[in-house]
């Protein structure tokens, strides 16, 4: 299974739908097809071509997905940037992608230029993008683009396909960078894990929900809102732990499967999506230099900590990805899927997950953030083997952090956000037992709050939760 297979068999079904909502199909198979191939058209006329970098500044959809699709044709690099990031680490970072043009949906365009003032009202910080690069403005409707029999002999699969930034200063952006062959054989394992069938509907709006759907020949509906979910009864839908924890607040009635990813997702999480009607609820570990890495199944997951081990259970590794642990005993993975190097660096042969963990035959064990080290005292603690014994019933999330005192000693704080109707007093109830057992890693204090979250994934934020208890 590869990306550039998808372009031929949207053609082989032109009339079947593509992207729906609730009341009826948004585009046609067809209709995305001849997008791509009129962006492909458009691209080329602009002199781009192999080696060219373009930089997406689209929201996720059909359109994004017709620009990606448009790239891998011409073997022009996608650099995905976000516009709404500070304008000095905007341009830094399109500068270090080398980017030839911007391609920007009419929203995006708006925001950043004659409509600067209300975005920045409504708490966006844009750069102008003009200034940077030349930018081509999607319309809302692509014209028809023609449509071959055949679409070429298939892009060459070394090619450098996609940059992902991850983080860095203004001065020097940290990007990833996957080739064809990386982003498909990432595709190939998230088709193989999703199964989709063709014909009913899966909700989720990343690449890898709407790509694996689309080569299945089952419609894609981008929205996961509650209404959504419940009127389509998907097949399959794609959320973030923050959006599921908010639809379940909601009341939203799942069907199918359920998979979450992008962020730490607990055996709680994944019981309360099969409580709310899920067949099946998967936990997905990730990351941007390695998608995806390992998955479990909420019944998995759950056995795993009703037994009393240590850590969390983040799944089997996917075909195709294999791992170890280094000296340090952070996780290094492995494969197929893994990215071809970061921007500016040497090729890579593995990657550093940044976690503490073990690997036992095939499934992974984290332990935790290496940096997220919390030193109290003589006792090095690392809050992710502990939080895992901490996500009871009534706990929304529950987090370990350190807070530096005055000594250079850290004091252990264990902050707790409950599910929605649960009181203070109950989920300190319910926490009695879990923290008595913490032993050596018991912390000082238990504060119930808000956890702040960071990022398009709303992850939990340690360190705006730490200034937030200083």
């Amino acid at each position: 299974m590869s990306v550039d297979e998808l372009l031929p068999r949207l053609l082989a079904t032109p009339g079947a739908p593509a992207f729906v909502t609730t009341r009826r199909t948004t585009l046609t198979r067809g209709d995305l097809a001849a997008r791509a191939l009129a962006v492909a058209a458009e691209l080329h006329r602009r002199g781009l071509g192999e080696g060219d970098t373009v930089a997406l500044a689209v929201r996720p959809g059909p359109a994004a997905l017709a620009v990606v699709l448009a790239c891998v044709r011409l073997l022009v690099r996608v650099a995905l940037v976000d516009p709404a990031v500070p304008p000095a680490l905007l341009t830094a970072r399109l500068r270090a992608a080398d980017a030839r043009l911007v391609v920007a949906d009419p929203l995006v365009r708006a925001a950043a230029g004659w409509a600067a003032p209300i975005a920045r009202c409504a708490g966006l910080r844009l750069a102008p993008l003009d200034a940077i690069a030349p930018v081509a403005v999607l319309p809302r409707r692509l014209p028809a683009g023609p449509s071959p029999d055949r679409c070429g002999d298939g892009p060459d699969r070394a090619a450098e396909a996609l940059v992902i930034f991850t983080s860095g200063t203004t001065g020097d952006p940290r990007a990833v960078v996957h080739t064809t062959a990386s982003l498909s054989a990432g595709l190939a394992a998230v088709t193989d894990l999703a199964d989709v069938r063709p014909g009913r509907p899966v909700v989720g709006s990343t690449f890898f929900a709407m790509a694996p759907a689309l080569l299945a020949g089952a419609p894609v509906a981008t929205h996961a809102g509650r209404r959504t979910i419940q009127a389509l009864r998907p097949q399959l839908t794609y959320v973030t732990p923050p959006q599921a924890r908010d639809l379940l607040a909601g009341g939203t009635r799942f069907s199918g499967r359920v998979f979450a990813g992008s962020a730490p997702v607990s055996a709680r999480l994944l019981e309360r999506l099969r409580d709310a009607g899920a067949e099946e609820a998967w936990g997905v570990y990730a990351m941007t230099e390695a998608f995806p890495v390992a998955a479990v199944e909420a019944r998995t997951k759950a056995a795993h900590a009703a037994e009393g081990r240590d850590g969390d259970l983040v799944g089997e590794l996917v075909p195709g990805m294999t791992a170890r642990t280094d000296d340090e005993g952070q996780v290094v993975v492995a494969g197929t899927g893994t990215a071809a190097r970061y921007l500016g660096g040497p090729d890579l042969d593995e990657v550093a997950t940044g976690d503490r963990g073990e690997v036992v035959g095939r499934s992974v064990v984290l332990h935790g953030r290496l940096k997220d080290m919390v030193l109290r005292g003589a006792d090095n603690i690392y809050p992710g083997l502990h939080e895992p014994s901490l996500q009871v019933p009534g706990v929304a999330l529950a987090l370990l952090v350190g807070v530096p005192g005055h000594d250079l000693d850290e004091r252990l704080v264990l902050v707790v956000e409950p599910e929605p109707g649960v009181s203070e007093a109950d989920v300190r109830r319910r926490l009695r037992a879990p923290v008595a057992a913490l032993g050596r890693a018991r912390p000082d204090d238990v504060v119930v709050a808000t956890i702040p979250t960071s990022g398009r994934s709303r992850k939990p934020d340690r360190a705006a939760t730490a200034r937030m208890l200083s």
